[in-house]
């Protein structure tokens, strides 16, 4: 059934090295792991014992426990150290949604001014275009219209999308070259590699935010200037304009008359 307690050394080398997880996540996920007693050999039932002592923590820790331990038991069954997986009957937890926060203009301008190079094109991308880091990271110089001010996106589901192209934007990743746009030509970053790139660009430069959080600024920018809830949603290539309405509550005008309203 398996091979030894050498597997959870094994399964840490391969996450950190092949996955190329953060060192952060690594740790998180062994910590996580090492709650639950005889990981390697335990049965369905002793696994979801263990998760019922999980439940008087926060929704994020149990997320975080929960996402380690599958990805143990899947590493597991993909290299033939069991032949089950002792969490198929757990449900994850449902993480709140909140709203979003995003990166402020004084800090944006803060990153553009701190950065340079892939860092900066990255930083730019997200916070005109509001670019997911996995499409950033593929933008090629080919999908830009410079002529018709076009960006075409290729997003989730092999769905293209075009978004208006900024002078401020080219401005920031130009001059144009052939191929991959954030590498200036080079060979493109995984999206994995690129987001913890461009997150320590953003913490290096005194700003608490994530790449994440400038496509939070385009959203919120966006609906704040059109009010066209429609248009937000094809831009950011969201699935349904529910999840884009999100960005209302952050950028609502009527807030800002209430709390004149009631300061008088």
């Amino acid at each position: 059934m398996m091979r030894g307690r050498m597997s959870v050394p094994e399964w840490l080398g391969y996450i950190k090295e092949v996955r190329a997880l953060s060192p952060n996540t690594v740790r998180g996920y062994a910590r996580s792991l090492s709650t639950l007693a005889n990981a390697e050999t335990a049965t369905k039932e002793e696994v979801e014992a263990w998760w019922r002592t999980r439940t008087h923590l926060a929704v994020t820790s149990r997320v975080v426990d929960l996402a380690a331990v599958r990805s143990y038991y899947k590493w597991m069954l993909r290299f033939g150290h069991r032949n089950d997986d002792p969490t198929l009957r757990i449900d994850a937890p449902r993480l709140p949604r909140g709203l979003p926060r995003p990166v402020s203009r004084a800090d944006f301008q803060r990153l553009l001014a701190a950065t340079d190079g892939d860092s900066r094109r990255a930083i730019a991308i997200g916070a005109y275009t509001g670019m997911r880091v996995s499409e950033a990271a593929v933008l090629d110089w080919a999908d830009i219209d410079t002529e018709m001010r076009r960006v075409r996106i290729s997003g989730k589901g092999q769905k293209t999308r075009l978004v208006g192209l900024s002078p401020l934007l080219l401005d920031a990743i130009g001059p144009p070259v052939r191929g991959n746009v954030v590498a200036a030509g080079g060979h493109p970053y995984t999206a994995d590699t690129l987001q913890r790139k461009v997150n320590r660009a953003i913490r290096a430069a005194g700003v608490d935010a994530t790449y994440h959080q400038l496509r939070h600024r385009f959203g919120t920018v966006a609906l704040a200037a059109t009010g066209n809830l429609l248009a937000v949603s094809r831009a950011m290539g969201h699935s349904s304009p529910t999840t884009t309405a999100i960005y209302a509550a952050t950028s609502d005008a009527d807030l800002d008359v209430i709390a004149e309203a009631v300061a008088r």
